[in-house]
Parts: C-alpha cells; structure tokens; sequence
C-alpha cells in the first residue's frame, strides 16, 4: 500500500504547484506547465495524460 500513495501525492502536488503558476503567470501554456510538472514531481506519462485531462476538464466549469 505504501508503494500507491507516494505517486498519488506526487499528483496531488503536481496539481497543487500548477494551479499556483497558473494564478501566477498565465502566460505559460497548459502543456508546458504539466511538463515540468511530470519532471518536477517524477510522474509517469499516464499521471501528465491524467493531469491534461484535469486541467482540461476543470477550465471548461
């Protein structure tokens, strides 16, 4: 079980860290943000496609 939540609090800090550069700096694009996200945090392709799709998704509210 410990193995599973390292990754997810990797995401969830992934989230945390571009919602905050997007507040601050809009000028960025989406992509790029998720990208240093993914070296940033260590995420794995599956855990960016997931945050393309959250981010995505959470703009269009």
């Amino acid at each position: 079980m410990s193995t599973i939540m390292p990754e997810a609090e990797n995401v969830q800090k992934a989230i945390k860290w571009i919602s905050s550069n997007i507040e601050d700096s809009s000028t960025q694009p989406l992509h790029k943000l998720i990208e240093s996200a993914g070296l940033k945090f260590d995420l794995s392709p599956k855990d960016s496609d997931f945050l393309m799709g959250f981010f995505r998704n959470h703009n269009k509210k």
